[in-house]
């Protein structure tokens, strides 16, 4: 029996089959369980952002496992406050942590912090764009801005209004007194990786602040250096209220965060909220390690310096598929002109190299921080190749 057969026979169809067995990795390469080698431009959906089996974090990981794996709630672990006071430190703000397993729980975390602040003068409304993600969870998927996902599951927590993305009139119009929250990407990421108008998050801080609403900013897939900045927003010199991390800060551990910044960090009494598995001292130590080797290594700057070679690259590739490229840093998408881009992610990786197509017309990549430009230059080739076997 192959594996896919063993997959099929118990897992949930949630995600149907996919397409390959991974077995191990290294740096910027992946090899399946057929010894085939891959570059991996998936980073584990912007996961793994220092590669695979990064000697850092195999080593935080192995000696933190061999002291103390667990310890719920109930106590305090070093790992955990060293990252409380790192992310702190980072956001260069008054901040209070809360860690989660995932970017969806601190999503979560966000939506309870915006009932308690809208409790006092009766509000509950959030505001959310069309397109946007923010997990599966009830609660996340109520303020996910894709209805395909929504509906099935209905009826969900309200109310929620939907604007579009990056439409200041429609954001004005929909913010007001009964708003709770607005929670916004800083870019769309599994809604295409779709930046807004420039100014576009000033003025939903301007607008949350005329309302008295909190600004939740999720940063699950652009924080941590994905856009060569530790959070996307910063570069715009917004101050939210709330701010959601997951994906890269693990390095590829299950670990997610939501920062209350000022008086939204002060907002849960003790019972408010909590998670048996959140922020254990495993996961922390592995997302201390990757806070710091992106310092140490000046990630940050390789990945501006990288990503602007990656978007060079990609617009130099000419092909009659090719409508657009977006994106900043090593976050970028391809945007097509038809609904190919399953068929573009399907031969580029017959080709070696690891692609997703996030949406019918749009593929995307997201490759570890550590990506250099001679593994762009060898990449790039591949997905010419791949595009121009789908428009042939």
């Amino acid at each position: 029996m192959t594996i896919t057969d063993r997959w099929d026979a118990v897992m949930m169809r949630n995600y149907g089959t996919p397409p390959l067995a991974l077995d191990h990795g290294a740096g910027v390469r992946v090899w399946d369980t057929d010894g085939r080698g891959y570059l991996d431009f998936v980073g584990g959906i912007a996961v793994s952002s220092l590669g695979h089996a990064h000697p850092a974090i195999v080593a935080a990981v192995c000696e933190q496992v061999g002291r103390l794996a667990h310890t719920s709630n109930l106590y305090m672990h070093e790992p955990g406050l060293r990252l409380a006071e790192r992310l702190v430190g980072l956001l260069d703000l008054p901040a209070r942590v809360f860690f989660a397993n995932s970017g969806a729980e601190a999503n979560e975390c966000a939506l309870k912090l915006a009932r308690l602040h809208g409790r006092a003068t009766g509000r509950s409304e959030i505001v959310s764009c069309h397109h946007s993600f923010h997990g599966r969870t009830i609660g996340a998927l109520s303020v996910t801005g894709n209805a395909a996902k929504r509906e099935p599951f209905a009826p969900l927590p309200g109310p929620v209004t939907f604007v579009d993305y990056g439409d200041v009139a429609a954001l004005d119009a929909a913010v007001g007194p009964q708003t709770a929250a607005v929670i916004v990407e800083p870019t769309l990421g599994e809604g295409g990786i779709v930046p807004p108008p420039a100014g576009f998050l000033a003025e939903v801080r301007r607008l949350c602040d005329a309302a008295g609403a909190l600004m939740i900013v999720d940063e699950v897939q652009s924080g941590i250096g994905r856009t060569g900045h530790w959070f996307a927003s910063q570069a715009e010199g917004v101050r939210p209220d709330v701010i959601t991390l997951a994906k890269g800060l693990g390095g590829g551990l299950p670990i997610g965060a939501c920062l209350g910044i000022g008086a939204a960090g002060e907002l849960f009494a003790p019972g408010d909220h909590g998670s048996t598995f959140g922020g254990n001292p495993v996961s922390c130590a592995a997302a201390l390690a990757v806070l710091d080797t992106i310092t140490d290594e000046h990630l940050l700057d390789n990945v501006k310096r990288v990503g602007e070679h990656l978007a060079d690259a990609l617009g130099a590739i000419g092909s009659p598929l090719v409508a657009e490229i977006r994106g900043a840093g090593l976050w970028r998408a391809v945007a097509l002109t038809g609904n190919d881009a399953a068929a573009v992610e399907a031969a580029a990786r017959e080709r070696g190299l690891l692609v997703n197509a996030v949406k019918p017309d749009t593929v995307r990549l997201a490759p570890p921080l550590i990506l250099t430009e001679a593994e762009v230059d060898e990449a790039v080739p591949l997905l010419a190749a791949a595009l121009d076997e789908v428009s042939s």
